[in-house]
Order: C-alpha cells, then sequence, then structure tokens
C-alpha cells in the first residue's frame, strides 16, 4: 500500500503538470492585459485568502486518525463528525447574514480566531472538548465560504470599480491554486505526522501560525466593508419559492444533495479503509486532490473549443464515476476479502469524478437560479445534503465496523443511482435549453494575470 501510493501520486502529479503545461502552451500569446493596480489588489486578497485555505486543508489527512489516536471507537467519532456537519449547516444558514452585519472583514479575522481555538482543541484527549472543536470548526468553515468571497468582489466592484468581468478570472485562478494548496498540504501533514515523526495532532498545531498570519495580514491590508442586509426569512422564502417554481432547480438540488452526501461519507470512511494496510494518510490525500486537479483539468480541456463537451454531459459522467467506484467499493471492502489498493483506485476515481463534477454544477447553477434568490436556494440545498450525510454516519455509528463499513458503501451505491436518475431527469428537461450550454469560445475575456 505504501509503494502504491507514491506510484499514484507521482503518476497523478505528473499527468496534472503535462496537461497544465500544454494547456498553457496552446494559449494565445498576448490575450491578457496588465494592470498594475488590479494585480496589486488580487495579490493583497491572494496572500490571505490562500494562507486561509492551506490551513484548512493542512488538517484534513490526520483529522480520523488523531481521533483514532486518542482511542475513540469508530462510532464516536462518527458522533464528533455529525457534530462538525451539524454546526456547518446550522452556521452556513445565517453566515451570509452575519457575515453582511459584522463586516467581511471582521468576519474574516474572527475566521483565523475560532479556527485557531478549533485547531488548539485538537490537543484534548477530553471527548467534550473535542466536540466543541467539531462546533467551531463549523462556524470556521461557514465563514471561510462566505465571507472571503463577499469582502472581494464588494472591493473589486464598489472600491476599486475594476470590471466584474474580471471577477470569475480571479476566482478561477483561486480555484486552481486552491487544489495545488491541497496537494502540498498532504505532502507537508505526511512530514510533520510521520517523517519528522511528531504524530497525527502535529498538523492542526502546523495550522495555527497560518491562520495567525492570515488574519494578521487581514486587519493590516483590507478595508471593512458592509452590505444592505436582506431579512433571513425573506431570503428562505424567495430561495424556497424559486426551488418549487422551476422543475430545473429542483431537479439540480435534488443531485446536489445526493452526490454531496455521499462525498461528505467518503470523506469519513477513507481514513478506516486504508490506514490498518500501512496507508501513508498524506500521501494518499495528496494523491486525491492531485486526482480531483485532474479532474478540473479534464474539463477545462472538454468544453474548450477543440472538444467543446457541455457541463451537462460532464455532470453525467462524475455521477456515473461515482456509481461504478461505489460498486468497486462493496467488493473491495467485504470483511475477511479486503483489497485496499482496489479501494485505493475507487477512491481515486471518486476525486476524479468530483473534479469534474463542481465545474459542471457551478456552470449549471449559475445558469438555471437567479442571482438575487442564489443564497436562499443554497441554503435549501445544503439541509437535506447535511442531513444525509449525518443520517448516513449516524446508521455507521449503529453498525459492527467491517460489515458497516461495507453496508454504507452499497447504501451509498444506491443513493448515487438515485442521483443519477435525477440528471436523467434534468437531461430530459434542458437538452433543448441553448442557455444552459457553454458558448462556442471566440475569445477569452482580457483579465491581467498574476
Amino acid at each position: 500500500m505504501l509503494v502504491t501510493a507514491y506510484l499514484a501520486f507521482v503518476v497523478l502529479l505528473a499527468s496534472c503538470l503535462g496537461l497544465e503545461l500544454s494547456r498553457c502552451q496552446a494559449k494565445p500569446p498576448g490575450r491578457a492585459c496588465s494592470n498594475p493596480s488590479f494585480l496589486r489588489f488580487q495579490l493583497d486578497f491572494y496572500q490571505v485568502y490562500f494562507l486561509a485555505l492551506a490551513a484548512d486543508w493542512l488538517q484534513a489527512p490526520y483529522l480520523y486518525k488523531l481521533y483514532q489516536h486518542y482511542h475513540f471507537l469508530e462510532g464516536q467519532i462518527a458522533i464528533l463528525y455529525v457534530c462538525g456537519l451539524a454546526s456547518t449547516v446550522l452556521f452556513g444558514l445565517v453566515a451570509s447574514s452575519f457575515v453582511d452585519w459584522l463586516g467581511r472583514k471582521k468576519s474574516c479575522v474572527l475566521f483565523s480566531l475560532t479556527y485557531s481555538l478549533c485547531c488548539l482543541t485538537k490537543l484534548s484527549w477530553d471527548y467534550f472538548v473535542l466536540l466543541m472543536g467539531r462546533a467551531l470548526g463549523g462556524l470556521s468553515t461557514a465563514l471561510l465560504f462566505s465571507a472571503f468571497e463577499a469582502w472581494y468582489i464588494h472591493e473589486h466592484v464598489e472600491r476599486h470599480d475594476f470590471p466584474a468581468e474580471w471577477i470569475p478570472a480571479t476566482f478561477a485562478r483561486a480555484a486552481f491554486w486552491n487544489y495545488v494548496l491541497a496537494v502540498v498540504a498532504g505532502v507537508a501533514a505526511e512530514a510533520v505526522a510521520c517523517w519528522m515523526g511528531l504524530g497525527p495532532v502535529a498538523p492542526f498545531v502546523a495550522a495555527i501560525p497560518l491562520l495567525a498570519l492570515a488574519g494578521a495580514l487581514a486587519l493590516h491590508n483590507w478595508g471593512e466593508n458592509y452590505d444592505r442586509q436582506r431579512a433571513f426569512s425573506r431570503t428562505c422564502a424567495g430561495g424556497l419559492r424559486c426551488l418549487l417554481s422551476d422543475r430545473r432547480v429542483l431537479l439540480l438540488g435534488t443531485i446536489q444533495a445526493l452526490f454531496e452526501s455521499v462525498i461528505f461519507i467518503f470523506v469519513f470512511l477513507w481514513t478506516p479503509v486504508l490506514d490498518p494496510h500501512g496507508a501513508p494518510l498524506g500521501i494518499v490525500f495528496s494523491s486525491f486532490m492531485a486526482a480531483s486537479l485532474l479532474g478540473s483539468s479534464l474539463y477545462r480541456i472538454a468544453t474548450s473549443k477543440r472538444y467543446h463537451l457541455q457541463p451537462m454531459h460532464l455532470l453525467s459522467l462524475a455521477v456515473l464515476i461515482v456509481v461504478f467506484s461505489l460498486f468497486m467499493l462493496t467488493f473491495s471492502t467485504s470483511p475477511g476479502q479486503e483489497n485496499p489498493v482496489e479501494s485505493f483506485i475507487a477512491f481515486l476515481l471518486i476525486e476524479l469524478a468530483c473534479g469534474l463534477y463542481f465545474p459542471s454544477m457551478s456552470f449549471l447553477r449559475r445558469k438555471v437560479i437567479p442571482e438575487t434568490e442564489q443564497a436562499g436556494v443554497l441554503n435549501w440545498f445544503r439541509v437535506p445534503l447535511h442531513l444525509l450525510a449525518c443520517l448516513g454516519l449516524l446508521v455507521l455509528h449503529d453498525s459492527d465496523h467491517k460489515t458497516g463499513t461495507r453496508n454504507m458503501f452499497s447504501i451509498c451505491s444506491a443513493v448515487m443511482v438515485m442521483a443519477l436518475l435525477a440528471v436523467v431527469g434534468l437531461f430530459t428537461v434542458v437538452r433543448h435549453n441553448a442557455e444552459l450550454r457553454v458558448p462556442s469560445p471566440t475569445g477569452e475575456p482580457c483579465a491581467p494575470e498574476l
């Protein structure tokens, strides 16, 4: 398993580099314009945002291992994960309104404080303290995915008056470097936890200086901004009306809830499946992120002028790959007949599918959901998503370890078959809808490169 993990990591990394280099060489020269003021503003944002993302990714490979190291049973660990998911959905519902009220800069600084406290709780062996840490982690996650983006968009348009067309270029570049940071974070976590022999708590301690630096830079370099608050009840009511009045939105929400709840359960299960066979968890995590980056690169190639596939096609492919992978896992995790290499390959395929799924889903959401109702609709998407994930983990909590894992993958397979049926339904509804197609690329928007 050790050799397989390192070999997979090298192959996936080489594949990603090859695709990115070929894409860069294929780009027509002279397309990007240069604006020093914009580049400085973009750099100020990236410095803080990338540090926050790096700190978040650094903790991912060894979370389950840490709880195992503290001698908690799988059922107890499942409850800790459920607590994290529950706090994420509860804080996520009000995060946008809270950030608008408190101020985006203050919210980003608050993120660095709450996430640092979350990391410090990992030093305790006390179960209640760890539960509090999971709640703080849920709050921090909600702030990470609301405050930073909101601050940037407001500053970009309102304070600096840059063209709104440059915003997607900034976040597309951030998404690419997010994958790179995740790959590097996995290797760094492996280095501090295993190569240096500091144990599974080391990545959490190492994340604290990154969070402190992110908070300090935001406090020093960023201006404060606020936004007009919309009542939470009105936001949810508007989102619900949009969800029920448009079948496309309802089907899209169904696909997201089913697909992403399975991914949450996968995040919980990969460590107990691979760790008993001597897998280097940090390198395995980096391999997962490299596979996801590969999927994202394949999405860009597939939707390019040369191939011109549509996001709807790639969403269908992503769901099919996950269905196939989960069927593989129901066999590779059979008690007494475990095949860790086969399980590892299935996990890599799931991550590859995620690289195809997320940009496809993002494109379709932008086209289908009106901008004014997106916050409310996404709140309604999140509720069933996290409830399904929590339900799955609670079912696992009441199961025998070995048969429970296999049964959970069987349940996830059935859930993904339902997601596949929802994809077929959506495809039937939108197959003649030209609005949901990627336009033929006649030229890329002018955006400064960093």
